[in-house]
């Protein structure tokens, strides 16, 4: 028995090197395929400590393999620049869009003025907004002016130039006419929701008119599903202290969760 224990031992010590390895290969793989990977979910995966997988993850960063952001680690490319269409961000989750649209449009009464940004979610929010009889709706998404267009809400478009991947309108003309409006709730769709940094998106001319959009609005409302939390994109819109409230899917870890509470965001998963 002593040989034996003694012979375990040796093996264990033979082993760390190896596994490490093999353990930051699987972490990079992981992140290189979903994008990004959390220290709570790689820890209990993997069945090792948090400090551990912090450490494997400022090796990889220092290796400049991955980016390390709050919580976990994001994947190194140049997927910060990437700004995909509508027609592909429609494919992705959309589920709980559905669900994040039916939760937001609890939040609407008769009578508001309401801005939608561009995008999957708030094209959504746009269809459950037919219910109610009288709103105006401003906007910067031609496609979601074209979807009121049937109601008898004032739709006011913003103006300006046409991207044309997202169907926004952007420049100088949306963030001049955004300055003279007011509006009580403004539904912000995001690509990226960074606890440090805030929320974010692949174009600088988009997050202008989203900026001058969270000034216009008495209310913030982040609506995204989790996927797009511990992810930066090239652009910042605002700081998380800007966001009233944040509307996501259910699959939003814990840690992510309880530090938006903290920040004084009032959270709703749905």
């Amino acid at each position: 028995m002593p040989t034996s224990k003694k012979l375990d031992t040796t093996a264990n010590n033979d082993k760390p090197e190896m596994l490490m390895d093999e353990r930051r290969q699987h972490i990079l793989d992981l992140i290189q395929r979903h994008g990004r990977a959390l220290v709570g979910e790689l820890s209990r995966e993997l069945k090792i400590s948090q400090i551990t997988v912090r450490k494997d993850l400022d090796y990889l960063q220092s290796k400049g393999l991955v980016q390390r952001s709050h919580g976990g680690a994001l994947r190194i490319q140049a997927s910060a620049l990437i700004d995909p269409t509508l027609q592909e961000k429609q494919k992705q989750n959309f589920r709980e869009k559905e669900r994040i649209a039916a939760a937001a449009l609890k939040m609407v009464e008769d009578g508001q003025c309401i801005i939608l940004d561009s995008g999957t979610t708030t094209t959504a929010i746009a269809k459950g907004l037919k219910r109610f009889s009288q709103l105006t709706v401003i906007t910067n998404a031609v496609n979601i002016a074209a979807e009121l267009a049937g109601t008898d809400f004032e739709v006011i478009l913003v103006g300006g130039s046409l991207r044309k991947n997202s169907f926004s309108l952007v420049g100088p003309l949306a963030e001049d006419n955004l300055q003279e409006m007011h509006a009580d709730i403004l539904f912000l769709g995001v690509d990226g929701f960074d606890l440090e940094v805030g929320i974010t998106t692949p174009n600088f001319l988009e997050s202008r008119v989203n900026r001058a959009m969270v000034k216009a609005a008495q209310t913030v409302v982040a609506v995204c599903d989790s996927s797009k939390f511990n992810r930066r994109s090239l652009s910042r819109i605002v700081p998380p202290s800007a966001i009233h409230y944040v509307i996501t899917d259910c699959k939003l870890p814990n840690d992510i969760a309880e530090a938006l509470r903290l920040q004084n965001i009032n959270l709703t998963l749905v």
